[in-house]
């Protein structure tokens, strides 16, 4: 199983590498994390084909999968840190990967010094994004698991499993729940993204409808859409927690 993510995760760095459209709609992305956070040390979970690294050769990248670009190898449900010794905990399409992530969370509060803070970017299933990706993505789009079930991890899971209805789960419907549960982190972002550039782009898929001036032009003019455009039609979420000071 594992075998079969390493292929498609050299297969994710190709297609990176070929795809200047998918480097600029990312990009954008990628520079949001980056200003979501605080001074400290930037941990990057499901580093993946190393693409926020190349950006951001500061952070450290972690994933489950080994790879010679990568830094550490471990499980986002087990973090090989001490307690209170990462400023910034970045992760792009890895939340709804994991397993539980409940575990996650847990592990994030403990090794985030305080005011550290957790940025994550991620499917946002609205009325115009859930369709699509109920049809054309391999990934279930499930609203009603408990995203915050807790259990005992399966070493032999396939990582590129999930559901791409969690995080927005976590934003909405369990957002009270998860800062009873971890009373450490607190919700501090909330923001819908990317309603047409990243769609046409076909993501990490061979095809692409925009030319790389176009997916440029469209994240700007996107920028200035109003906050109901964006909450209805949104193909993604940045969501950011921080770690309290004395809990």
């Amino acid at each position: 199983m594992h075998e079969t993510a390493r292929q498609r995760l050299i297969s994710h760095r190709q297609i990176w590498s070929a795809k200047p459209v998918l480097r600029e709609v990312y990009g954008d992305l990628y520079r949001r994390a980056r200003a979501a956070c605080v001074p400290g040390l930037t941990l990057e979970v499901g580093g993946g084909s190393g693409n926020f690294k190349q950006t951001h050769p500061e952070s450290l990248s972690l994933d489950i999968l080994p790879a010679p670009w990568l830094d550490l190898v471990a499980d986002a449900q087990r973090l090989p840190f001490r307690d209170g010794s990462v400023g910034n905990i970045v992760m792009l399409d890895v939340l709804h990967h994991i397993e539980y992530p409940l575990r996650f969370f847990r592990e994030a509060a403990r090794v985030l010094a305080p005011g550290g803070r957790l940025v994550a970017i991620e499917p946002a299933i609205t009325p115009c994004s859930w369709l699509p990706y109920s049809l054309l993505h391999e990934e279930s789009v499930d609203m009603s698991v408990d995203p915050l079930r807790d259990g005992v991890p399966n070493a032999g899971k396939d990582p590129y499993l999930g559901n791409q209805a969690v995080p927005t789960l976590l934003a909405t419907r369990e957002r009270s729940r998860l800062a009873q549960l971890v009373p450490q982190l607190s919700h501090v972002a909330t923001k819908w993204l990317s309603l047409i550039a990243y769609p046409l782009s076909g993501g990490f898929q061979p095809w692409c409808l925009l030319s790389t001036g176009a997916a440029r032009a469209i994240v700007r003019l996107e920028d200035r859409m109003p906050r109901a455009v964006h909450r209805l039609c949104g193909f993604r979420l940045l969501l950011v927690w921080q770690r309290a000071v004395g809990l």
